[in-house]
């Protein structure tokens, strides 16, 4: 199963509630292993959870800390894109070069590094020193 069709298949468990937009995301670990997650609402609404929030906090949880692939998916008219605190977080664990599959579920896609997502990311250095 490609990482886009995990990240289809996950999208059905998420928790929208109130705006009804459902996402799921899939990341492939450097291992070859695969973590999703969904977004995740409640009613202190920004207090919320974002799907590549937590396919990121699974591969953390699995021992892994390092992204080589990922996808989004939505349902939207155009392919969904992460938000900024979320590129900001697959860039704490992706190198620049990884690619991001954003996708709706008419199957419109479009690939972008996270580099081109967030080009000013903040730096682990940067936050170090």
């Amino acid at each position: 199963m490609s990482l886009l069709d995990e990240a289809k298949q996950v999208r059905a468990h998420a928790h929208a509630p109130y705006s009804g937009f459902k996402v799921g995301a899939a990341i492939r670990g450097e291992s070859g292993a695969v973590f999703v997650g969904v977004n995740v609402e409640n009613a202190a609404y920004p207090e919320g959870t974002c799907a590549e929030a937590g396919a990121i906090a699974a591969m953390v949880a699995a021992g892994e800390t390092r992204i080589a692939e990922i996808a989004v998916v939505g349902d939207a008219p155009k392919p969904v894109t992460p938000c900024g605190g979320c590129r900001q977080k697959i860039a704490e664990f992706a190198p620049m070069g990884v690619p991001v599959r954003m996708a709706n579920m008419d199957g419109d896609e479009i690939v972008m590094t996270i580099e081109e997502l967030l080009p000013l990311a903040f730096a682990k250095a940067q936050m170090e020193g």
